[in-house]
């Protein structure tokens, strides 16, 4: 395996090639990764990488001047985002007998907005149903995909196929969102569970406000009134006994008091 290092493009041929680009061949090295192009100055239109093990397509500088990639027969499997900011002007990409596995992988590209030949020639996503009709309606400038010219009818055909898909996917009804809430699923229940009160429950809970004892049993009834409900019967029990036991509590006291003033 050899890294790609300025004195490897240094030594590397350097030509004009029969379409009259200035071409750097990097052919045939065993390089696994795109790095140090900058160490090109920008001057080649074309680069050639074909038959290297390089996995990803990405490691670019700013090369305005580039037009033309070849990466055939290496095991890219993914394609960086934002080439376009570093390949603005690439117009041809060829990377045949690749591991491309998605139709989606492909998306990346899209960014380019010069990009008008490509091949995917022998990468798995070449089998896929729709394959050429996914790449156009992702590539909409391209003219020739996989060496072959793309007619009026294929795009037309992308076009249609994918305005389908799209409106399908905005016709089904989103699914609410199952959204966790602590504390959730018991109040449901307690809900279930209280019973519903009528005007003449919530008048009794107001009479029982204003003869309520302390702050909190204040709260606690009107948090009753405000969501119509009723204290469940323990509650209705404790609080008759508590009111009883507070009754025959001030009876006692007023009778000792009358007793003390007798003597």
């Amino acid at each position: 395996m050899v890294r790609l290092t300025p004195e490897v493009i240094e030594a590397a041929p350097q030509y004009l090639n029969p379409v009259g680009q200035y071409e750097l061949s990097l052919r045939d090295l065993k390089i696994a990764v795109v790095e140090n192009l900058g160490a090109t100055l920008n001057q080649f239109d074309t680069i050639d990488f074909t038959n290297n093990d390089i996995r990803k397509l990405d490691g670019f500088p700013f090369l305005p001047k580039l037009k033309t990639l070849y990466f055939a027969n290496n095991r890219i499997a993914r394609i960086a985002e934002n080439l376009q900011e570093y390949i603005p002007n690439l117009d041809t990409i060829m990377l045949n007998n690749n591991t491309l596995q998605e139709l989606t992988d492909i998306d990346p590209l899209a960014t380019i907005p010069k990009l008008a030949h490509v091949s995917f020639a022998r990468n798995p996503i070449s089998m896929l149903k729709d394959y050429r009709l996914y790449v156009i309606h992702m590539l909409p400038n391209l003219r020739t995909l996989d060496s072959n010219r793309i007619t009026q009818k294929e795009r037309e055909a992308a076009r249609k196929l994918y305005k389908s898909k799209s409106g399908d996917k905005a016709k089904k009804p989103k699914k609410a969102a199952n959204t966790f809430v602590p504390g959730e699923e018991l109040a449901k229940q307690q809900q279930q569970q209280a019973p519903r009160m009528t005007k003449k429950d919530a008048d009794a809970i107001k009479k029982a406000i204003m003869e309520a004892k302390s702050i909190d049993e204040v709260e606690r009834l009107k948090a009753l009134l405000q969501a119509g409900q009723m204290p469940n019967s323990n509650e209705q029990k404790q609080h008759q006994n508590g009111h009883t036991i507070n009754t025959e509590s001030m009876e006692q006291e007023q009778h000792s008091g009358n007793n003390t003033m007798e003597m």
